[in-house]
């Protein structure tokens, strides 16, 4: 096999997404869940990186990363706030209790 840079990131990127996708299916905390997305946005970022080195435009994959790291910001902000609030209301992170509630 040929271990060139894009090999090298391909690898990285499907490593990260493993990685994120095994968390979302076993973690049970709310923040973990959170982090785990986390990883897997940061394997999409690299991948975009990767495209656009790959089509010739590493500015174009560098931007459109950029703008995935604002929005990126934005929705964890967004999600460990709810976190906070669910805690604060309820008591618990665990995304098994909270399925249970009824209001």
């Amino acid at each position: 096999m040929n271990l060139s840079v894009p090999n090298i990131v391909i690898l990285i990127v499907i490593g990260l997404l493993g990685v994120g996708t095994y968390a979302l299916l076993t973690v049970r905390n709310l923040i973990k869940v959170v982090v785990a997305l986390q990883i897997m946005v940061k394997a999409a970022m690299l991948a975009l990186v990767l495209a656009g080195r790959l089509q010739g435009q590493e500015n174009l994959g560098q931007s459109l990363a950029l703008t995935v790291i604002v929005a990126d910001t934005i929705v964890a902000v967004v999600g460990l706030a709810l976190a906070v609030q669910v805690r604060r209301v309820v008591g618990t992170l665990d995304l098994s209790a909270l399925t249970t509630l009824r209001r």
